[in-house]
């Protein structure tokens, strides 16, 4: 896991920084990326994509990385800007956010997917990037746990919903509640299975 960092120490990088989101697929909330720079050795075990990993693991991975990190940088785009931009462009635009939030500078990204960001360090896209690099791996741990916070969070203000379940993915119980009581302001407008109700919601 740790292959894409010597390469790039190896090319004369010093500090490199794992980037990954989490979010893109929901019907509703944020995207949330987050830009980890990884300690040296780092003791972690069972650091992985963030999609295998159960919730309580990720919990508790999500501690370990803050404390066994350089920095953590954390990035948010919200709703109205995904419907505004597009939820490609929007996710791009959060891991941007989270390299700004970094409080050391990397000279190196390693980016989980095939897109690059509006950056001038120079970077490097991954597929599946999450599975091979320890630190992109860490990041969509800390963007996963982040985000389902956040989601727990909105559950309080709309619990009509039940967010705090689905994370606002467009579970059958999720779509249920959609025709039942309409749509809510962190529902994302422009994708299918919420466009459809705009209208009647207002």
């Amino acid at each position: 896991m740790w292959t894409f960092e010597q390469q790039a120490w190896q090319s004369g990088y010093q500090t490199i920084a794992g980037i990954d989101e989490a979010g893109r697929g929901p019907l509703a909330g944020p995207v949330v990326s987050a830009a980890v720079i990884l300690k040296y050795p780092c003791p972690i075990e069972g650091i992985t994509d963030s999609k295998q990993l159960s919730e309580k693991k990720r919990e508790i991975l999500f501690d370990a990385i803050y404390d066994h990190s350089i920095s953590i940088g954390v990035g948010i785009v919200d709703r109205d800007i995904i419907d505004s931009i597009n939820i490609l462009q929007a996710a791009r635009l959060s891991m941007k956010y989270s390299v700004e939030q970094l409080t050391h500078i990397p000279d190196y990204l390693l980016i989980d997917g095939i897109f690059k960001i509006d950056s001038n360090i120079d970077q490097k896209t991954i597929k599946k990037g999450d599975q091979k690099s320890i630190s992109i791996a860490a990041a969509s741990i800390i963007a996963k746990v982040t985000r389902d916070r956040l989601m727990a969070n909105y559950a309080l203000k709309y619990p009509d919903y039940g967010f705090e379940r689905h994370k606002g993915y467009g579970t059958q119980k999720h779509r249920n509640a959609i025709q039942a009581f309409g749509i809510c302001p962190i529902h994302r407008r422009t994708f299918k299975g919420v466009k459809e109700f705009v209208k009647s919601s207002g």
